[in-house]
Parts: structure tokens; C-alpha cells; sequence
């Protein structure tokens, strides 16, 4: 019972550390003051040295979006050529790793390439590109951590514009909405027994409160600067919630979403012993929006690897796999890799789910859900001792 109690302290903890009141005016519909007299005609306002944006700074080509097609949204803001905004703001208390959410529009239509967002903190920084195969909404919400920050210290958030074909005549550029700032505890605790940090994916990004698309994390090779907290990212994956989709358990999830070349998740497992076998076991299913076909996930656990595979009819699935390996170093490596192609029939990336995953020395305690069943066992074996 310890086990499922440490895990509902987790999810409580994680729930108290989400904020959006960091940032002012994140959702940008506080409008810009001293507008021109005729902004109120178009869809696209330019602000220039006279106008002010509450709670943000600007440079270059900056205008204000006073309509989108996306009714939930509102407005927005587009950052043009060599467009840059910024806010500061301060963090609180105790050492945190702040994690920013936001959705990211595309800028025009019929464009020979589309302009990368640069997302800065004091000392991370990350570009995103707007991609149509990631969606099937015209928007998408991407994630960046911003590192870890307290005690009062200064926070300056920057968003600019950034080329990404020179040789372009036509050029889409982004549209920026919605900003949620997550503060997520440097050090988690581990289930009983539980080698794995995260194992569970509970601890990520926030989801913005409109969207029911989920939040994409790019390819982040370091845990430490990875929005998923002690996962780093191979690609591009989908941080799905419970209300969203389907999630095998908990609250959130990692659907894997391979295109061009493989994606997928790694992590350490801790502590483990040279020569020693574990026991790696996960959840593999589907994230029960429509991704019908036949998953092939590639793991890695030490110095073992297997593929497994999972017919999907896209209608939320889960079914639990495990692999024994030997440990070859103190910090056994796990990775899951996708290499199966797969798309909705609206076009768009989907993929396996990966959720539950633990890893145990091979004969010690496992961290499994207790049942009356189990418990009159061990009632009947303590009364014959």
C-alpha cells in the first residue's frame, strides 16, 4: 500500500507546482494600447515604438493577431522579420525546473518555408517549427524548459522570429498563443522498489487548458534540460493526458511519433549493479485517437535489446511486456524506439503509447497493484508462521 501512496504524494505534488501566474498577459487579450485608429478593420495590427503590449517588450516586426481560426484562442501575436518579444519574471521560492508550454500558429498560406520560433531562456534555448503532419487543427502546443531557477532569481523569457530558408521569396511567419509556465521539482521520489525516475510520466510539461491536442516535445538529448522530466527525447513525441486520450495509468503518457527517422524516449536506471539481472516492464498500447496499425517498439535495457510489436486498432489499448537484462554499468541505460510509420486518417503522426514503466531487481520486491486476492495470501501466510 506504501507504493500507491507515494504515488498519489507525486501526483499531488506535481498538481501544486503547476502555474500560470507567472507570466502577464500570457494569452496576449490584454490588447495593445494606443492602436492606430483604424486597427480595429484588420485581422493583422503592425505595433510600432508607440504602442505598448502589456506585460511584454518587442522589437522589429511585430503584429498583433485580432483574429484566428481559433475560436477558443482568441488573439495572438505574429513575430515577423527579425520580430522578437520578451518578458521577465521571477521565480519563487525553492529551486525549480520551470517548463514552458505554448501553441505555436502558422503564419500565412501558400509560403515557399515557414520561420522558426526561437524559445529562450538565461540559459537554454530551443527553435520550433510549425509542421502540418503534427496536427489536425491549425495550431500545435510545443514545450521548452527553461532550466532551474528560485530564490527570487529574474527570469527573462524571449520569443523571436528566426529564418529558417534564406533563399525563400515567401516567407510564413509564426504565430504565437496561449503561454503556460509549470514548475516541476529538481529531485522526484521513486515508487518502492523502482530503479526508474518517471517511470510513470507524470511529471512533464502542463497541457494548456483549450487543448485537447496534447503537448509535442522535440528532440532533447540531455535529461536535464528535457521537459519530461529524467527522460531525454529522440525525435519528436506526443505528452498525452487522461482527459485527452487513452492512458494506460495515471494521468499522462508518451505516445512515440516516428516519421522520417525513428523517435523515441531514453532514461538511466540508477543504482543498478554490474553483472546483476533486472526486470524492465512497461505498458504498450494505443493512444485511442484513430492510429490504426502495426507498432513495432525497439527497447533497449542494458546490454539487451527486443523488439515488440502491437496491432492497434486505434480505439485505446494497453498490454504490459517485460524483458530481463543484465546490468553493464551502474547507470544501466533504457531506451524505447519507435520505427513504425503510422498516420490517422486525417494524415497525421500517431503512434504507440509507452506508460507503466518500472525496473526491478530480478527476485526483489516488484511494485504491483494489490488485490483482495493477494492480501488473504498473505493474512493466510502470516497465520501459518
Amino acid at each position: 500500500m506504501a507504493v500507491w501512496f507515494q504515488r498519489i504524494f507525486l501526483l499531488l505534488l506535481v498538481s501544486i507546482c503547476a502555474s500560470s501566474d507567472f507570466l502577464e498577459n500570457s494569452d496576449f487579450e490584454s490588447p495593445p494600447l494606443n492602436l492606430p485608429s483604424n486597427a480595429s478593420s484588420s485581422d493583422f495590427v503592425l505595433l510600432d515604438q508607440n504602442t505598448t503590449l502589456p506585460g511584454w517588450t518587442f522589437q522589429g516586426t511585430i503584429q498583433y493577431v485580432t483574429s484566428t481560426d481559433m475560436p477558443d484562442f482568441g488573439h495572438a501575436v505574429q513575430l515577423g522579420e527579425d520580430g522578437k518579444i520578451n518578458q521577465t519574471f521571477i521565480a519563487k521560492g525553492d529551486v525549480l525546473n520551470y517548463i514552458l508550454t505554448f501553441s505555436l500558429i502558422p503564419g500565412g498560406q501558400n509560403c515557399s518555408s515557414s520561420a522558426g520560433l526561437s524559445v529562450s531562456g538565461p540559459d537554454s534555448n530551443a527553435v520550433f517549427s510549425y509542421m502540418h503532419k503534427y496536427s489536425k487543427v491549425s495550431w500545435q502546443s510545443y514545450s521548452h524548459n527553461l532550466g532551474k531557477w528560485g530564490n527570487g532569481e529574474p527570469i527573462n523569457l524571449v520569443l523571436e522570429s528566426q529564418i529558417t530558408d534564406s533563399e525563400s521569396n515567401s516567407t510564413c511567419w509564426p504565430i504565437v498563443d496561449t503561454l503556460l509556465i509549470k514548475t516541476v521539482g529538481v529531485t522526484l521520489d521513486q515508487d518502492s522498489g523502482n530503479l526508474l525516475t518517471n517511470g510513470g510520466f507524470e511529471s512533464g510539461p502542463g497541457f494548456l487548458p483549450n487543448s485537447a491536442e496534447g503537448v509535442l516535445i522535440d528532440a532533447v538529448p540531455s535529461l536535464i534540460q528535457s521537459a519530461l522530466t529524467q527522460w531525454s527525447v529522440i525525435g519528436t513525441v506526443r505528452y498525452i493526458d487522461s482527459k485527452h486520450f487513452h492512458v494506460p495509468e495515471g494521468k499522462a503518457a508518451i505516445e512515440i511519433l516516428a516519421g522520417t527517422t525513428p523517435s523515441g524516449i531514453q532514461t538511466a536506471a540508477r543504482d543498478t549493479s554490474e553483472g546483476s539481472r533486472y526486470n524492465l516492464t512497461f505498458t504498450l498500447g494505443d493512444a485511442n485517437d484513430a492510429c490504426i496499425g502495426h507498432f513495432i517498439v525497439g527497447v533497449q535495457a542494458g546490454s539487451a535489446a527486443q523488439n515488440f510489436t502491437l496491432e492497434s486498432k486505434g480505439t485505446g489499448s494497453g498490454e504490459k511486456f517485460g524483458l530481463v537484462f543484465k546490468a553493464d554499468e551502474a547507470a544501466a541505460q533504457i531506451s524505447f524506439t519507435s520505427y513504425s510509420v503510422t498516420v490517422t486518417k486525417e494524415d497525421v503522426l500517431c503512434g504507440p503509447v509507452i506508460d507503466e514503466v518500472n525496473v526491478h531487481l530480478l527476485g526483489g520486491t516488484a511494485s504491483v497493484k494489490p488485490t483482495w486476492l493477494l492480501l488473504v495470501f498473505a493474512l493466510l501466510y502470516v497465520a501459518v508462521l
